[in-house]
């Protein structure tokens, strides 16, 4: 046996016994911090008690310990049901929903099951909530609608399995709330590609808010981009019937100047790579002149102009001239 051979088996024995000193280490360490906690009863007691002090982090760790040493104890069912409140309030989101799942599908028919629904939706509701977000002024209907969609839908659970919980309330609640930014969220959308000049993606944005979001603020946004795309798109027929709804059911809109006529904006951004790359601090994002008129009159007339062009284009067409499709 070589030189190299022994240093090779000293190192391997070294890392050995280092390995089983840290597992003694650890084992001892969980010893000490349950030290003293015999039965069940104990470590739930401890659990609550870590729980009411907001020590939310060893709150979960005696909560798990409880359940890998008593799993069909009468604790086992409150603990895994008071874990995800633990989870909630560590700011754990993630942890929180998939301990809410576990806890519906181990336990259907437990008295606790509406209250998993509602803190699995609760999750996701108040996942933003940092503490940055509390006080910096940030837009919460302009980020991403994931964690939104999420919540509505456990809610809308809730509510649909459990009607009479003592939670229903609050997440009906909660649910105009998401709703609401949902639909403003669809607007930010639409006046997104209104600026990029994608008039088709902002007018179906604009008609799934007017369809699919009832009863909320964003509703007269989503007619007005419905006026404006169909404006630039040429269809003023459309456009006449959009700005009527308009202005039969939102008159004081903002998009009706003071004299009461609607007014479409004048600039259409089209940031250039300098203007992109500094984030608007250079260059320019501006299209001169608008593509569009900038307001839209009462009764255009419009529609009616074309049809009277179409008649008199009609009259003065000879057979020939129609049969070969203008080409003769």
């Amino acid at each position: 046996m070589n030189l190299r051979t022994i240093s090779l088996l000293i190192a391997l024995t070294a890392l050995g016994s280092s390995l089983s000193s840290c597992s003694f280490f650890d084992r001892g360490e969980d010893r000490d911090q349950f030290s003293g906690l015999t039965n069940e009863e104990q470590f739930y007691r401890r659990a609550l008690e870590q729980l009411n002090s907001q020590n939310f982090s060893g709150a979960i760790a005696t909560y798990q310990a409880l359940e890998s040493r008593f799993p069909f104890g009468k604790f086992a069912e409150q603990s895994q049901i008071e874990i995800v409140y633990a989870y909630y309030r560590n700011s754990d989101v993630e942890a929180a929903r998939a301990a809410a799942d576990r806890f519906i599908r181990l336990h259907p028919d437990s008295e606790n099951i509406d209250y998993a629904y509602y803190m699995k939706g609760l999750s996701s509701f108040n996942q933003d909530n940092s503490f940055l977000n509390r006080f910096l002024p940030i837009d919460q209907t302009k980020r991403d609608p994931g964690r939104a969609r999420e919540s509505f839908t456990d809610f809308a659970q809730l509510i649909a399995l459990y009607p009479d919980s003592p939670y229903a309330a609050d997440a009906r609640a909660r649910m105009i709330f998401l709703r609401n930014n949902l639909a403003a969220y669809e607007i930010h959308v639409a006046n997104y590609y209104l600026e990029r000049r994608a008039y088709i993606a902002a007018l179906r944005r604009g008609q799934y808010v007017v369809e699919n979001f009832q009863e909320t603020p964003a509703v007269a946004d989503g007619i007005a981009v419905m006026v404006e795309c169909y404006l630039r798109l040429g269809l003023n027929d459309l456009a006449d019937t959009s700005l009527a709804l308009l202005r039969d059911n939102y008159p004081e809109h903002a998009a009706f100047d003071s004299d009461g006529e609607f007014t479409v904006r004048t600039e259409i951004t089209n940031p250039s790579v300098l203007y992109t790359v500094s984030f608007g601090l250079l260059g320019d994002n501006r299209i001169e002149p608008p593509l569009a008129p900038t307001k839209r009159p009462f009764n255009s007339g419009s529609q009616q102009i074309i049809d009277t062009q179409g008649e008199v284009e009609d009259e003065g067409r000879s057979w020939l001239d129609i049969l070969t499709f203008g080409i003769l």
